[in-house]
Order: C-alpha cells, then structure tokens, then sequence
C-alpha cells in the first residue's frame, strides 16, 4: 500500500496525502495522482478505490478539459471516417452546445445542466431560419441532443468521465405536442398533384430531372448523373453511383452515393427515358450553336453552355414551375416520398422499395418515405365493404 503521509498546514490543520500510479499517457509517459484527505481513514478508504478502478480500467483522473474541448476531441476523432458534408453537419449540430456549455468543465457537468440547455434551445437557441433568439424546432432540438449525447459517448470511451449525463434526457414531451400542432408539415403531393406537375413540367427544358425526382431519386443523385458511366439508353437503365451536393448552399462536394445500398441501377420508365434522350438531343443542338465555349463536362444536366447543375439549381427551376402552374408548393426532396407512398400503396414488395429508395432497411423506407392519405386508402375501404355487409345489406336511411 502506498504511503499515506501526515500533512501540517501552514495554519495548523492536519491533513493525509498519498501519491498512486494512474498509468501512461499517449505518450507513454506515467501519470501520477496527488490526492489528499482530512483523515487518515478516508486517504485509505480513497486509496482503496482508486486502486481497484485503474485495476478493472475504471480510473478517470481529473482533468480541467471544457466541454468546447470536448467537441473539439469528438470531431478530430471523425475526420477520417466522415465525409466533409457530414462532418460540417455534425459540427452545425454542436455549435449550440458550445456556445451554452463549452466552458462549463466537462467533468463538472450535470444532469441538471443538460436539462437546462434543452430548455434553452426550445426558447431562446435559433440564429436563422427564423426569427432570431426564438426556439428551435423540436425535430432540430433532437438532432443536436443526439450529437452531443454521442460526444459524450465519445468522452465516457475515452474515460474523460465516468457516465454520460445526457443519456437519459430527452425533449419534453409536451413541446413535442406543441410542434406537430403549431409547425404541421405539409404533406407531399398526392397523386393528382404529381399528373398537374408532368403535365405542366413538359415544354420545360428541365423536364427530365424533375421526372427523375418524381422517380424517387435524391436531388444530389440527379446532379451527379453522367451520360458516359450512368446511362444505357439500350438497356433503358441508370446506374445511381455518383451524387453531387451543395455544403452549406455554397460549395459543390462531389462524392459517392450515400450508402453503399444507395449505388444502384434503376430501370428507366419509358417517359424518364424518352425525356433523357430529347435532352440530349437539345444539349447537342445547344454546343453546335457555342461551339468552342461550350463546356464539355460530361454531366447530364447542364445548362445551355454546359455548365454542371447544381441542386439549388434544381430546387430553384422546380419551385418557380410549382408558381407557375399554381400547384401546393412542396420541397423537391419531398418528390421521393410521394414516389415511394405510390409505389408503397400499389403493391410494391417492401425489398424492392427500399432497393429502389437506395435503403438497406425496408422498416426505414416505410416509416419516413411512405405517407398514405385518405384516397390511398379506397381499397381498405372495399375489403370492409366486403367484411361488414350482409348479403342483402341495410337499406338507405328514409328521407
């Protein structure tokens, strides 16, 4: 047992001290532990449990480390393993951590404080998308809780602390009915909606990506598309391999599909397929007419000197023909879970949906992508008929 040694301060009180090996650093190098007590039996008691925690691996030594260093840790850790989009999301959703807890010490941090934070961010944490100083969203509000939560998972790991104080908080359950009765979010275009679209969308000269978004495909798929690797006009198919995304509405991040399960090839209805080959035949008239200032880049939608597209450029061209035609503005992501509802309700097989959505879960797929509405449900309708008629069924209701 380590030397527990009497200690005189300079006013006269008494206390105990022992030194014991807390073990190397990353360096290698032997981290000793100072600790100090009013008696002798609690030096001995607090030795006792030191001892037995760095023997099972359960030693956390103090650290002055702040939650804004904590954040700092977590994400250099995901550098390597996340790509620049989701790492800037990851680091959006702790900004908000940082500025209300970064400098609280990490291993001071409570319950308590964590609890206070979230009420923070339901009243007070918006800085755009709104009114400034006004709450977040509780959809929003869970999103950053969960990062932080995972930070702290990173910080328990890594024996910064010995628990994670935010595990077991959640978003109150009364602002969660707030929400969805205050900021009801529109439902995505039925199938009558989709027919005005197409109709409407057919002298466009984007017709064919807005087709492809109808088609269930994601608007960083449909800018990444490549007329020499992703489309076989003969096969009438289209390999799904390649997406290019906007960080932060500004900087084009070209990468692979988001999941291994999203790089797939799709079947090409015959309308998608007849509005890629007329692009492509106006694309061509478009470079005989620039000639030499036509910008070959090999991207399947361009604009009329060849330019790549961009997603905002989609989004912007599908809103403006939304206004145009006077159709329930919807967002064009929103085109996918209209897609995926229709082909849900008609009878597709839950694996082949999900292969189309690019998922690898088909309980996924249904859960956020398929939103059936009162008019999908005629068939339910026809079985009841069935289940609750009798054979010469009731007669009308006399006037």
């Amino acid at each position: 047992m380590a030397e527990i040694k009497k200690i005189t301060l300079a006013n006269g009180k008494t206390r105990w001290r022992f030194v014991i090996d807390a073990g190397r650093d990353a360096d290698g190098k032997r981290k000793q532990l100072t600790v100090t007590c009013d008696t002798k039996k609690e030096a001995g008691d607090e030795y006792a449990r030191l001892r037995n925690e760095r023997r099972t691996g359960q030693l956390i030594l103090p650290s002055k480390m702040t939650v804004a260093e904590l954040i700092e840790a977590y994400l250099a850790s995901k550098v390597e393993d996340l790509e620049e989009t989701t790492l800037d999301g990851y680091r959006n959703r702790l900004l908000h951590a940082r500025d209300y807890l970064g400098e609280v010490r990490l291993q001071a941090l409570t319950e308590d404080d964590v609890e206070r934070w979230v009420a923070w961010l339901l009243v007070s944490a918006r800085r755009r998308g709104g009114p400034k100083g006004t709450g977040l969203r509780t959809p929003t509000v869970d999103g950053v809780l969960g990062r932080f939560r995972a930070a702290l998972r990173y910080a328990v790991r890594k024996r910064y602390v010995a628990r994670n104080v935010a595990e077991y908080i959640d978003v109150p359950r009364k602002a969660r009915k707030a929400d969805r009765r205050d900021n009801r979010r529109a439902d995505p275009w039925n199938v009558v909606e989709v027919k005005e679209f197409v109709v409407g969308a057919r002298e466009d000269r984007l017709f064919a990506p807005h087709l492809l978004s109808l088609m269930g495909m994601r608007p960083a798929e449909v800018a990444g598309l490549r007329w020499a690797e992703d489309v076989d006009f003969d096969a009438a198919t289209l390999d799904v391999a390649n997406t290019r995304t906007m960080l932060r509405n500004a900087k084009v991040i070209e990468k692979d599909t988001k999941s291994e399960a999203g790089e797939r090839t799709l079947p090409l209805p015959e309308p998608v397929r007849l509005a890629l080959m007329n692009f492509r035949v106006l694309q061509e008239a478009e470079r005989a007419t620039m000639g030499e200032d036509y910008v070959d880049s090999g991207y399947v939608f361009v604009d009329e000197i060849g330019q790549p597209l961009t997603t905002r450029h989609l989004r912007e061209a599908a809103y403006r023909l939304m206004a145009d035609l006077d159709l329930r503005r919807v967002r064009l992501y929103d085109a996918r879970h209209s897609c995926l509802t229709f082909l849900a309700v008609n009878g597709v097989p839950d694996v082949v949906l999900a292969a189309w959505a690019g998922h690898t879960n088909a309980a996924f797929t249904k859960r956020k992508y398929v939103h059936p509405t009162a008019a999908d449900m005629g068939a339910a309708v026809t079985h009841l008929n069935d289940l609750l008629g009798i054979s010469e069924g009731p007669s009308e209701p006399a006037m």
